[in-house]
C-alpha cells in the first residue's frame, strides 16, 4: 500500500471514533417519522369467542379499520382484495378480528405445522404491537387459516427475531369469500408503561402470496423511510389496564439413554441407564413493563438439530442462532452493531437470573448465570478464528442499558466471564443510533475489553495466563430513497479484543465497507423490481497489510411466481499464508414458489476460481446449495436442503486434481394432525473426500456421519409440552470402510405452564 493509499485509510479508520463522540449531541436532531393513520379501540361489547365467525356481541360497536395499502408489490396503493379488521379489549386480554376477502378461496395457502412454521409463500396475517410505543420494538403476532402461529420481536435496530415465543391463542376459518381470522393476547404477554391512558403502536398485516408477493398493511409503507415499527399508527382508547403481578412458573421432567459404543470403532452399542431429570423456569411481571426470569438446572435440549453447514475450507467460526427460550426475553436488547452477545457461548447453565424492563424512556435488561462448560470458545485472528474446548466453570454476567431520544438512542453494554480457577474477559462500551431524518441512520460502537486468559495452555497456545486488552470501534451510515440507496462503515478491532461472551471471530483488523445501489420497478412485466448494485470493502490489518478487498457488480431482482434472483460478479483478494491470492467467482442465487404443493424451490451457486485456504493457494472450485419445499396437503410438508463444495488445485511438482468434495443432505419430514401435535422425521448426512495426495499436511481421505432423529410432539403452548424423541448417529469406520452405530438416544420431555 503506497503511503498516500496508507494514510486515508487510517483517517478512515479513525471515521467511526469521530463519529461515536458527535453522535450523542447530535441525536437531538432526530426527525419525526411518518406515522400511519390514527387508530381507536373500545372494550368489547360483551363476550368474543374465538371460533372464526365474527358475529360476537363483543365485536359489535367495535370501529371497522377498512383502509389499507398494497406495499409490495406496489408502493402504498389499494389491494386488489378486500381486507377488514375490528381491534378490542376487557380487563385481560386484546382481541383482534380480521375479514381477509379471496376470490378465489381454493388457492388459499394455509398448512398446517409446527410454531413459528410460517413462510412468506403461504396466506397469513396478523397484528404488530409496540405496545412500549417507542417507535422501534414491537411483537408480531400472526396466523394463518390453520391456526398455525407465528410470533416474533421486530426491531428496527435489529430486524426481525422469531425466536421468542409468546402465550396467546387464534383461530382461523375459511369462508366462501375469503378467510377469517381472530386473536387473543392476554395482556401479561405484553409489556407497557403504567399509564391511565397509554398510547401504543399498531400494525395490521396480510400476506397475500399468488402470482407475486403481495403485502398489505392498514398503514403505508413509505419506500424512502428507513425504518419499519416507526411507521405504525398511533392506537388510542386503552384504559385501566391490567398492572398486577403475573407469574409464571413452568416445571419440567426429562428422562434419557444415551446408547454408546462398548469399545472401539464397529463394536456394538451398549445399552445406557435412564437419566431422569427435572428443573424449573419462572417468569415474573411484578409491573406491567419489568420480567424477572429464572431457571433452575433447565432442559436447554433443542428439540430440532441444528442444520448443519459445510464446514471445509471456511477460514472463520460458523454461526449458529440462539433457540432457547431462557435468553429470549427482550432478544433486541442484546443486539448491538458487533455481536458482542452470543448467548450460545453459555453451553450448560446451572442456574440463571435476568431482568428486562422499562422505566419513561430507558429500557435494560441483565443476565446472570453460572455456565458448567462444554462447546467451544472461539479464538479469533486478523486472516482466520479457531477454538478450543470450554472445560472449565465460569460466571457469566450481561448488562445493557438504552436511552431513547425520539427515533434514536444512545446506550451502554457491558459483559462479564470470570473462569473458575483463574482468568476473566470483561467487554464494555457505548453505542448509539441516530436518524436525523427518515431517509438516514448513523449507528455506531466503541468496545474496550480487558482479558486474563486461563492456565490451560494444552488446550489452546495463548492461555497462558497473559494478559490482553484492546478496543473496537465500529460506525456505518444508511441512507435509502425510492431509487437509490447508499451503506457506509468503517470498522477498527484492536489485536488484543476478546468477546468470550459474543461472537466476534476476527481481530486485527481494519474494514471499509461501501454498498450502493439503484432500484426500478417496472410495470406489467415479468419482473417488477430490479436493484443494481455493488457491494465493495477494504480490511487490512494492525499493520497496514491487506488483509482482503472485494471489487462487485450485482442484480436482485423480484417476479413472478414469487420469484427473486440475484447475479453478482466477484473479485477477491484475500491474504492467506502471509501472501495475497485472488478469485474471480460468479454468483447466481434463485428463489421461486411456483405454487401451493411446490411451495419452495432455490439454488444458490458460486462457480469459478477459488482458494484453498487449507494449504494458501489458488484452485477452481463450486460451491452450491439447494432447497425445495413439498405440501401435498396442508397436513404433510417434505422439506430437502442440500449443499456441496468442490475445490481443484494445482499442487507442487505438477500434481493437480480435486482437494476435496464436500456436501451436506438434509430430509425433513412433518405430519401435523393438528395445530398442536405433529410427527417429525430428519434424516442428515455430511460427507467429506479429499485427496491426501495434494494436502500440505496430513489428513484423514474421508470422514462422514449420518443422523437421524425422530420427535413427537403435544404442545398446548410453547412452555406446555409433551417430546417423545429417538436419535440414531452413525460415523464413517476407515477400518471397515463404511457407516458405523456410533450412538443412539430415547428422550422423553414433559413440561406445564403454570399461569397466576
Amino acid at each position: 500500500m503506497s503511503a498516500i493509499a496508507r494514510h486515508a485509510f487510517s483517517l478512515r479508520a479513525s471515521l467511526p471514533l469521530l463519529l461515536l463522540l458527535l453522535a450523542p449531541a447530535a441525536a437531538a436532531w432526530a426527525a419525526a417519522p411518518q406515522l400511519g393513520p390514527p387508530m381507536t379501540i373500545r372494550r368489547a361489547a360483551g363476550p368474543i369467542v374465538l371460533d372464526g365467525n365474527l358475529d360476537d356481541a363483543g365485536w359489535q360497536g367495535a370501529d371497522d379499520i377498512a383502509t389499507w395499502y398494497e406495499t409490495n408489490v406496489g408502493d402504498n396503493l389499494p389491494p386488489q382484495v378486500g381486507n377488514r379488521a375490528r381491534v378490542a379489549y376487557d380487563d385481560h386480554y386484546l382481541y383482534a378480528c380480521f375479514q381477509f376477502d379471496d376470490p378465489h378461496p381454493e388457492l388459499l395457502r394455509a398448512p398446517l405445522g409446527d410454531h413459528d412454521a410460517i413462510s412468506s409463500s403461504t396466506d397469513y396475517g396478523g397484528l404488530i404491537i409496540d405496545s412500549r410505543n417507542d417507535g422501534k420494538t414491537a411483537q408480531m403476532f400472526l396466523a394463518n387459516a390453520s391456526g398455525l402461529q407465528y410470533d416474533a420481536v421486530s426491531s428496527d435496530v435489529s430486524g426481525e427475531d422469531n425466536a421468542p415465543d409468546f402465550f396467546w391463542d387464534c383461530v382461523g376459518k375459511v369462508t366462501a369469500t375469503g378467510w377469517n381470522l381472530e386473536i387473543r393476547i392476554p395482556f401479561s404477554t405484553l409489556r407497557y408503561a403504567r399509564d391511565e391512558a397509554p398510547e401504543w403502536g399498531l400494525m395490521l398485516y396480510r400476506n397475500y402470496p399468488r402470482d407475486r408477493h403481495y403485502q398489505f398493511f392498514s398503514n403505508r409503507l413509505p419506500r424512502d423511510v428507513n425504518c419499519f415499527i416507526c411507521n405504525s399508527s398511533k392506537l388510542h382508547g386503552l384504559a385501566e389496564l391490567p398492572h398486577g403481578s403475573h407469574l409464571v412458573v413452568a416445571p419440567f421432567a426429562t428422562a434419557q439413554r444415551n446408547d454408546a459404543r462398548s469399545s472401539g470403532p464397529g463394536s456394538p452399542l451398549s445399552n445406557g441407564t435412564i437419566e431422569p431429570h427435572g428443573g424449573l423456569d419462572l417468569k415474573w411481571s411484578p409491573i406491567a413493563d419489568v420480567t424477572i426470569d429464572a431457571t433452575y438446572k433447565p432442559d436447554f435440549s433443542q428439540v430440532e438439530s441444528d442444520a448443519a453447514q459445510i464446514g471445509a475450507n471456511e477460514r472463520f467460526a460458523l454461526f449458529y442462532p440462539e433457540k432457547r427460550s431462557f435468553f429470549l426475553e427482550g432478544v433486541d436488547l442484546f443486539s448491538t452493531p458487533f455481536q458482542a452477545v452470543y448467548t450460545r457461548t453459555v453451553t450448560s447453565p446451572s442456574l440463571g437470573f435476568r431482568g428486562t424492563g422499562r422505566m419513561g424512556n430507558t429500557a435494560f435488561t441483565a443476565l446472570v448465570t453460572h455456565d458448567r462448560g462444554g462447546g467451544l470458545v472461539i479464538l479469533p485472528g486478523p486472516e482466520d478464528s479457531g477454538g478450543a474446548p470450554q472445560d472449565f466453570e465460569s460466571d457469566v454476567g450481561v448488562l445493557r442499558v438504552r436511552h431513547d431520544l425520539g427515533q434514536s438512542f444512545v446506550s451502554v453494554l457491558a459483559t462479564g466471564r470470570a473462569v473458575d480457577g483463574g482468568g476473566h474477559n470483561a467487554v464494555v462500551g457505548p453505542d448509539f443510533q441516530w436518524r436525523p431524518r427518515p431517509t438516514d441512520t448513523v449507528t455506531g460502537q466503541a468496545l474496550w475489553s480487558d482479558t486474563r486468559t486461563p492456565n490451560r495452555d494444552s488446550l489452546a497456545s495463548e492461555w497462558d495466563g497473559r494478559k490482553l486488552a484492546d478496543r473496537a470501534l465500529v460506525v456505518n451510515w444508511s441512507h435509502n430513497t425510492r431509487r437509490y440507496d447508499l451503506f457506509l462503515q468503517g470498522k477498527d478491532v484492536g489485536a488484543g479484543f476478546r468477546a468470550d461472551d459474543g461472537f466476534i471471530p476476527q481481530v486485527d483488523y481494519r474494514e471499509v465497507y461501501f454498498e450502493t445501489g439503484w432500484t426500478i420497478r417496472p410495470k406489467d412485466a415479468f419482473l417488477s423490481r430490479v436493484r443494481l448494485l455493488t457491494a465493495d470493502w477494504y480490511d487490512a490489518d494492525g499493520a497496514g497489510r491487506t488483509l482482503s478487498r472485494r471489487l462487485s457488480a450485482a442484480a436482485g431482482m423480484d417476479g413472478r411466481w414469487n420469484s427473486f434472483m440475484r447475479v453478482e460478479l466477484n473479485h477477491d483478494d484475500i491474504r492467506v499464508g502471509g501472501r495475497l491470492l485472488s478469485r474471480f467467482q460468479p454468483r447466481v442465487l434463485l428463489r421461486a414458489v411456483p405454487g401451493r404443493i411446490l411451495n419452495q424451490v432455490s439454488i444458490d451457486t458460486h462457480v469459478g476460481q477459488e482458494i484453498d485456504f487449507a494449504n494458501a493457494r489458488e484452485g477452481r472450485g463450486t460451491t452450491i446449495v439447494t432447497s425445495f419445499t413439498l405440501r401435498p396437503n396442508r397436513h404433510l410438508a417434505l422439506s430437502n436442503t442440500a449443499s456441496g463444495r468442490w475445490l481443484s488445485v494445482d499442487a507442487a511438482g505438477g500434481n493437480s486434481g480435486r482437494l476435496f468434495s464436500a456436501g451436506v443432505e438434509r430430509l425433513r419430514g412433518t405430519w401435523c394432525f393438528n395445530s398442536r401435535s405433529f410427527v417429525r422425521l430428519i434424516g442428515q448426512y455430511v460427507s467429506t473426500r479429499r485427496d491426501t495426495t495434494l494436502y500440505t499436511f496430513s489428513v484423514p481421505a474421508r470422514s462422514a456421519a449420518f443422523s437421524a432423529t425422530g420427535l413427537f410432539a403435544y404442545k398446548l403452548n410453547f412452555q406446555t409440552v409433551l417430546y417423545l424423541g429417538y436419535g440414531d448417529e452413525r460415523t464413517f469406520d476407515p477400518m471397515s470402510d463404511r457407516l458405523e452405530h456410533s450412538a443412539r438416544q430415547v428422550f422423553a420431555k414433559i413440561s406445564y405452564a403454570w399461569q397466576r
